[in-house]
């Protein structure tokens, strides 16, 4: 599974950016697709994930209610819309995916980690 995220860019504190991330290659077993993000001097982040079955999602406590996940099954693509954008929400973000958690009953345990990964975007929010 091959990965793209675009969208990324220099925003100023309480815009709004969307990021985008396109899967491709055997994506036939894809159940969910994450977002992950690391910022300069620090360990990479979780900051949400969706299922493409169900649409459920599941987001970290420090973006919940400024950040969502959207999905299209279609293009097999999900979108992170990020509003009120602090500066501390800077940094590279990464969009990631799995095949595995159909059976898992929750989406928590993608918090640690996902299979499939691809290039990170870069968001900088200025104050």
């Amino acid at each position: 599974v091959q990965l793209q995220a675009s969208g990324g860019g220099l925003v100023q504190a309480g815009d709004s950016l969307r990021l985008s991330c396109a899967a491709s290659g055997r994506t036939a077993n894809t159940y969910a697709m994450g977002w992950f993000r690391q910022a300069p001097g620090k360990e990479r982040e979780f900051v949400g994930v969706i299922s493409l079955r169900d649409g459920s999602g599941y987001y970290a406590e420090s973006i919940k209610g400024r950040f969502t996940i959207s999905k299209d099954n279609a293009r097999i693509t999900v979108y992170l819309q990020m509003n009120n954008l602090k500066p501390e929400d800077t940094a590279v973000y990464y969009c990631a995916a799995s095949d595995r958690g159909a059976d898992w009953g929750t989406l928590h345990p993608f918090r640690y980690g996902m299979d499939f990964w691809g290039k990170g975007a870069q968001v900088t929010v200025s104050s």
